[in-house]
C-alpha cells in the first residue's frame, strides 16, 4: 500500500526522583488516522556540569504510555481514594547501556489515533536537602521522539451498498474503513461471492478505531457461511476498519465482495437506506479516503472492473430488542479551569421509570478536560420508592450507551467493552464514582431501576424511582484534602493537575495515612524549630550589654522572623502565619544573613581605623536584600557576603597586626575561649546544614542549626570597646608634631574591659 511517515520530537527535559505526579515529566504526542505502526524512540543522557555526566550512577527511569488522557500512575503502591476508578496504561523501564546515553524503543501496531501522553520520572530518592551551586548535581534528561508510519486513500466502505475486490497472489490483506454515526446499535460486515483456489481462503477481522490487529474480532470464512462478522453496540462517531486477509500459502487470485450494514436503534425495524449518501447525510468526516478498493501488499488493486461498486438488496436478520432510548443532553458550566459543572434539563432530580432507561450523555472536549477529574454522584430519594425494594442501577461507560436487552441484567460490561457500574437502594443511598484523568469525548450514563426478588433482580412495576444526579469535573480529588495541595501544572500547551502530598500523607488524594505524621509530632517537630530561636536571647543580652546596640537589633529581627517563618512553614496541620508566607520567608534569610554579616563587621572593630563604619551596615543590608531577591537558596547568597566580611575582618586584624608588631587579638584567652570555640560551633552549623539534613530529619537537624548558630554568635561577639579619653593640654615641644592617643584596652582585645583601668599612651 502507499504509507506516509511522519516524524515528532520533543525538547529533552530535567527528570526529578518521583513524590507525586507532580514531580514527573509529561509529553504530549497527537497520532494521526489510519497509523498501522507508531514507534517511540526514548533517548536518555546524563549531565554534570555542563558535560557528559559519567560519573553520574545508573538510576533507572520509568516511562508510561496512555492513549487519550495522561496515565494514572502508582509507583509507591499507595492506596487510591475510596471510590476511585483507575485507568490502566503501559510501562517501560529503560536500562544505561553506555556510560552517558541508553536509548529504548517502544512500539505499538495500529495505535488508536488521538492524543497520547508519556510520563517519565526517577525512581524515589532519600528527599536530601542540598544546597543550591554546592557541588555539580548530575541531571538525567530524556527526550522522546516519535515516528508514525500510516496508510493513504484507505477504501471507504458505505452501508447498504456492495464493494468488489479481486486479491491479486502477491497482495495478502485488503484494508477498508466505515464511518458509524450515532444511534447505531450494530455493524454487520459480510464477505459475499467469495471465489479462490480452495473455496473461500479468507479472514475477516474487524476493529473500532484503528486497523485490526491479529487479536481484533475475527471470522474464518472457511469455516463460517454465510461469513459474516457483526458488531453489537458499536462506538458512535468513529470509524471502523475492516480487514480481509488472505490464509498463508493459498494460490491464485481470490476474488470477493463486501459490505457492510448499519442498524439504526431508534428505528429497529429497518436498517441504513441501500443508496450512496452524502456525507452530510451520514454525519460523516468530510476528510475520508477514496472510494476504491486498496489491498496492502506490494502494489495497488486493479482499478477496473474489479472495484465497483453498486447497490444490492441484502437480506439482514434484524434483533428486535435492538433499539436505544432518548438521550438527554446535559448544559455545561465552566466555573474555572477543570471546574466544570454539567447540568441536566429539568434537573438535578431525574425519574428513572420501571420500564425502560434514563440514559445521559457528558461531552468532555479534546484535549482541555483530560486533565482533571470526572465525578459522578447518585443519591436516592427513598420517599419515592413506596415501600419497595428497589435498587437503581448506573452504567457510565465511554463512546456509547450500555442499555442492555435483558431488564434483569446488573452487568455493566460486553464482550468488547465495560464500563464503570454504580448502584444505590434504600440501605445505601449515595453512590460516587471519581475518574482521574478521564479519556475526553463523549460519556453515556444509563441509569434503570431493578427490584429485588427471592429470584434475583426483576423489572419493577408501577414503581419510578427518583435520584439525585450530580456530575462535574475538578481539578484533583476533594482538593487533596488537608495534607496536600492541588497544583495545576502544564506541559507546552496541555492543563493538568496534580496533588502535591505534605506531613508524610501519600496518594493520588493525598489520604493515604501509612506514613503520616501525628498530630503530637506535628506539634514536637513545630515548638522544636520554632523554640531553637530563643537561643539568640543569650546573643542579644550580650550583644546589649557590650553596646553593640545595632547587632542586638538584627539579633532580634532574626529571632522573631525565624520564629513565625517555621511556624508557617509546617507541612501539616500545626501551621500559624502573622503575614503572608513569602514575608516571612524573606525577612528570615535576610536577619539569619544580616546577623553574620554584622557579627563579622564587629570583630574586625573598623570604628578606630575607618571613622564612617557604620556604612558598611547600610551596604551590607542592601547588597543582602539584592541578593536574596535573585535567588534565596543559591549557595553565593550565603557565602558571598560571609566570605567578604571575613576579608574585611581580616584586613582591620592585618592592619592591627602590622602596626603594633604583635598578633591580633593579642591575648590567648581570647583565641583559646572565645575565637577558636565559636569558630568550630559554626562550622558544625555549616556542615549540619550543607551535608547532613534531609526532609526526614529536618525539623531536629534544623533546630540544632539554630542553637549552633546562635551559640557561635555569643562566643565570637567581641567585648565592648573603651572610649579613648585624651589627658588634659600638655607642653608642646618645638616644631611640628602631633598626638596621637592610643586606648590600649581596645588594643588588647579584653573580654571584660570594664574592670581594666584606663592609661592612654599619647605619642608626639
Amino acid at each position: 500500500g502507499l504509507f506516509v511517515t511522519d516524524y515528532f520530537t520533543r525538547t529533552p527535559r530535567k527528570l526529578s526522583p518521583f513524590r507525586s505526579f507532580a514531580s514527573i515529566e509529561l509529553f504530549h504526542f497527537h497520532i494521526p488516522e489510519d497509523t498501522v505502526i507508531a514507534v517511540w524512540n526514548l533517548i536518555t543522557f546524563k549531565e554534570q556540569g555542563g558535560t557528559f555526566g559519567d560519573q553520574c550512577p545508573d538510576r533507572s527511569i520509568t516511562v508510561y504510555f496512555r492513549s487519550g488522557a495522561p496515565s494514572v500512575i502508582n509507583p509507591l503502591h499507595t492506596h487510591f481514594p475510596r471510590d476511585t476508578a483507575v485507568p490502566g496504561s503501559f510501562a517501560l523501564t529503560l536500562t544505561w547501556t553506555l556510560p552517558n546515553r541508553t536509548t529504548g524503543v517502544f512500539n505499538v501496531t495500529s495505535p488508536l489515533p488521538g492524543d497520547w501522553f508519556l510520563a517519565a520520572h526517577l525512581p524515589k530518592d532519600e528527599g536530601k536537602i542540598s544546597v543550591k551551586g554546592l557541588y555539580e548535581e548530575c541531571q538525567y534528561l530524556f527526550q522522546p521522539q516519535l515516528i508514525v508510519q500510516r496508510l493513504v486513500n484507505i477504501a471507504v466502505l458505505y452501508p447498504g451498498h456492495v464493494t468488489e475486490q479481486s486479491m491479486a497472489p502477491h497482495n495478502r490483506s485488503c484494508l477498508y474503513k466505515v464511518f458509524v454515526p450515532s444511534y447505531t446499535s450494530r455493524v454487520l460486515v459480510e464477505v459475499l461471492r467469495c471465489r479462490g483456489a480452495e473455496g473461500c481462503p479468507l479472514w475477516l477481522r474487524v476493529r473500532a478505531k484503528a486497523p485490526p490487529l491479529h487479536n481484533s474480532t475475527t471470522l474464518d470464512c472457511r469455516e463460517h457461511t454465510p461469513c459474516q462478522l457483526a458488531q453489537d453496540l458499536p462506538f458512535w462517531q468513529h470509524w471502523y476498519y475492516v480487514l480481509v486477509e488472505k490464509h498463508p500459502g493459498v494460490p491464485g487470485t481470490v476474488s470477493f465482495q463486501v459490505t457492510v450494514q448499519l442498524t439504526d436503534c431508534s428505528r429497529p425495524s429497518l436498517a441504513r437506506p441501500p443508496f450512496l449518501p452524502s456525507s452530510a447525510s451520514m454525519n460523516m468526516p468530510h476528510s475520508f479516503g477514496s472510494a476504491g478498493g486498496l489491498a496492502l501488499g506490494d502494489s495497488p488493486p486493479p482499478t477496473s472492473p474489479n472495484d465497483t461498486k453498486h447497490p444490492l438488496p441484502i437480506p439482514v436478520t434484524l434483533h428486535t430488542e435492538e433499539r436505544c432510548w432518548p438521550v438527554r443532553p446535559t448544559l455545561r458550566n465552566e466555573l474555572d479551569t477543570f471546574s466544570v459543572h454539567f447540568y441536566i434539563f429539568f434537573g438535578p432530580n431525574v425519574s428513572v421509570p420501571p420500564d425502560r432507561p434514563a440514559v445521559f450523555v457528558i461531552n468532555l472536549l479534546p484535549v482541555l478536560d483530560s486533565g482533571g477529574v470526572l465525578n459522578l454522584e447518585l443519591r436516592l430519594n427513598v420517599s419515592s420508592l413506596c415501600g419497595e425494594n428497589v435498587t437503581v442501577f448506573g452504567c457510565l461507560n465511554h463512546g456509547v450507551p450500555l442499555t442492555s436487552g435483558d431488564n434483569t441484567s446488573v452487568t455493566c460490561e460486553t464482550e468488547s467493552l465495560a464500563g464503570f457500574l454504580l448502584s444505590v437502594n434504600a440501605t445505601a443511598s449515595l453512590s460516587r464514582l471519581r475518574i482521574p484523568y478521564p479519556q475526553t469525548g463523549s460519556w453515556y450514563l444509563s441509569l434503570r431501576s431493578l427490584c429485588a426478588t427471592e429470584h434475583g433482580f426483576e423489572p419493577c412495576t408501577n414503581v419510578t424511582a427518583e435520584v439525585y444526579l450530580r456530575a462535574y469535573l475538578s481539578p484533583c480529588i476533594n482538593d487533596c484534602g488537608i495534607y496536600g495541595q492541588c497544583k495545576l501544572l502544564r506541559t507546552n500547551n496541555y492543563l493538568y493537575a496534580a496533588c502535591e502530598c505534605k506531613a508524610g500523607w501519600n496518594g493520588w488524594g493525598c489520604t493515604d495515612n501509612a506514613e503520616a505524621f501525628s498530630y503530637g509530632f506535628q506539634l514536637l517537630s513545630t515548638l522544636l524549630l520554632c523554640l531553637s530561636n530563643v537561643m539568640f536571647v543569650p546573643p542579644v543580652a550580650i550583644a546589649v550589654r557590650s553596646h553593640y546596640l545595632l547587632e542586638a537589633a538584627v539579633y532580634i529581627f532574626t529571632m522573631f522572623f525565624s520564629t513565625f517563618y517555621h511556624a508557617c512553614d509546617q507541612p501539616g496541620i500545626v501551621v500559624f502565619c502573622i503575614m503572608e508566607y513569602d514575608v516571612l520567608q524573606f525577612c528570615d534569610f535576610l536577619g539569619s544573613l544580616m546577623s553574620v554579616w554584622v557579627t563579622v563587621i564587629a570583630m574586625a572593630r573598623l570604628q578606630p581605623i575607618v571613622k564612617q563604619a557604620s556604612v558598611l551596615y547600610l551596604l551590607g543590608a542592601m547588597l543582602l536584600s539584592m541578593a536574596l531577591q535573585m535567588d534565596r537558596h543559591g549557595l553565593w547568597n550565603l557565602l558571598g557576603p560571609s566570605l567578604f566580611a571575613l576579608g574585611i575582618m581580616a584586613v582591620a586584624w592585618t592592619a592591627r597586626t602590622i602596626r603594633r608588631r604583635h598578633c591580633y587579638p593579642p591575648t590567648w584567652k581570647r583565641w583559646a575561649f572565645y575565637l577558636c570555640p565559636g569558630a568550630l560551633i559554626a562550622a558544625a552549623a555549616v556542615l549540619l546544614y550543607a551535608f547532613v539534613e534531609t526532609e526526614e530529619n529536618y525539623f531536629y537537624i534544623h533546630s540544632i542549626w539554630h542553637l549552633l548558630i546562635a551559640g557561635s554568635v555569643g562566643f565570637l561577639l567581641p567585648p565592648r570597646a573603651k572610649p579613648s579619653r585624651r589627658l588634659g593640654p600638655l607642653p608642646r615641644r618645638k616644631g611640628c608634631g602631633y598626638q596621637l592617643c592610643v586606648n590600649e584596652q581596645e588594643e588588647l582585645g579584653l573580654v571584660d574591659p570594664a574592670v581594666a583601668s584606663i592609661n592612654s599612651i599619647c605619642t608626639g
